[in-house]
């Protein structure tokens, strides 16, 4: 029982993913975050923060550039890549899927409210939705999975798709490696030692206002 408890409570922690996976896995749960419904329930903005921090190592598993920046820089296009594919195959999924979607039974890793959640979003901000819903843990799997059951015009979808990624890869990754490098050289004071404070936090902050929403539509 401890053993699974430590197992679980790593599959929370986005530096295990990329210190035991690296940059691979690290890029594949970026994929199947938009690219696989059931990845809502994978870290996406705390590990990009996280992984701004490990840039360097990170970068070295693809070609070590022997630059802060330029590593930086490699790791946010592998990351936008990544993200645009994984938006791509949601699109396709739903444009094949269509309306069955939205009356397929739940299951672990399906859940239909968070796909009415997102149809909600998406009617309320149009194809701005694609941009902002990068920024929304579930929002941003079943985004482009609603986009593509509505047949959201395929170039205005893509054109969509990669502001979005790119502002979501460029605003987490530069967060979390400036903000380590401020604090490490201006106080002395490392952020790996507490990355499980600032996980939470970001979670937190991300999570729980879509959490709540998900909430008060069950009860209403």
């Amino acid at each position: 029982m401890f053993e699974l408890a430590i197992h679980l409570k790593d599959l929370l922690n986005p530096e295990f993913y990329i210190q035991h996976g690296g940059l691979w896995l690290f890029l594949f749960i970026v994929f199947a975050e938009t690219g696989l419904f059931a990845g809502f329930f994978l870290p996406g903005d705390s590990l990009l923060f996280v992984a701004g921090i490990y840039c360097n190592e990170l970068a070295a598993e693809f070609v070590n550039l022997h630059y802060d920046v330029l590593n930086l820089l490699l790791v946010a296009t592998l990351v936008v890549g990544a993200g645009v594919l994984g938006n791509f195959v949601g699109y396709w999924f739903g444009a094949a899927s269509g309306p069955y979607l939205f009356t397929r039974k739940d299951s672990f890793f399906f859940k239909r409210k968070h796909l009415n959640t997102a149809k909600e979003f998406y009617e309320k901000h149009g194809a701005g939705a694609i941009v902002f819903a990068r920024f929304l843990p579930i929002i941003r799997t079943f985004a482009p999975i609603v986009a593509g059951i509505v047949r959201m015009d395929k170039g205005k979808f893509t054109l969509y798709n990669i502001v979005g990624c790119i502002s979501w890869a460029i605003a987490m990754l530069f967060a979390g490696h400036y903000l380590y490098q401020f604090f490490l050289s201006q106080f002395g004071f490392d952020l790996k030692s507490k990355l499980e404070f600032i996980v939470f936090g970001i979670i937190f902050v991300t999570t729980v206002p879509v959490i709540i929403k998900l909430l008060r539509k069950e009860k209403s």
